[in-house]
């Protein structure tokens, strides 16, 4: 117990843990109107999401509980993001619905499948579906603060991409792996392993 306590005070897990700080005051914020000021603390999660698994990196402090941490911590943030664009934008919300659905689905199905497999949700942080969500999320802010669609749109092609990449990799993988960059490197990495003939 003291283990995982003590992992737990690692700096990028206490920058993913920030976002579960963040998440009931955005939605405070969302409950009473206050879109301008969602929309920055949203602004500041995006940016503790980017830092974390920087600061693991240069620090050398990456791991299985820091990865499945920051799933559950974007996880909530993406609830968050759902519920308070509901109550401050609805009509927005309301016209955009197709694609939040394909995004709803995008989450659900790779989700599903992975914990069909691997009786757990998987923490890969694809390269792809990093790319996904940073579009996604920045296209939030035309589509909210201006209501400009157009780049919301575009980015869940991006989005449908990267679910089709993490079906894959839960359908081929033998085992459950964290951080992988991509289904492309995974192949190269598996392939170039094995011994010649």
């Amino acid at each position: 117990m003291k283990a995982k306590i003590s992992a737990l005070y690692t700096v990028p897990n206490m920058l993913t843990c920030s976002r579960f700080i963040m998440a009931p005051v955005m939605l405070w914020l969302a409950w009473h109107g206050y879109g301008d000021a969602f929309m920055f603390i949203l602004a500041i999660a995006f940016i503790s999401d980017i830092l974390d698994g920087l600061v693991a990196r240069v620090m050398k402090l990456s791991s299985p509980f820091g990865a499945m941490l920051d799933t559950w911590a974007d996880l909530v943030i993406y609830l968050t993001i759902g519920f308070g664009s509901w109550w401050l934008w609805p009509d927005i919300v309301h016209r955009e619905d197709r694609y939040l659905y394909i995004i709803l689905a995008c989450y659900l199905v790779p989700a599903t499948i992975a914990t069909v497999k691997f009786d757990t949700y998987t923490g890969y942080h694809t390269w792809l579906s990093k790319a996904a969500a940073a579009t996604i999320g920045l296209s939030l802010f035309p589509l909210f603060l201006f209501d400009i669609a157009w780049p919301f749109r575009l980015s869940v092609f991006l989005y449908i991409l990267a679910a089709v990449e993490q079906i894959a990799l839960t359908l081929i993988l033998p085992r459950l792996q964290y951080d992988v960059r991509s289904l492309w490197h995974w192949w190269w990495q598996h392939h170039s392993s094995k011994p010649k003939k």
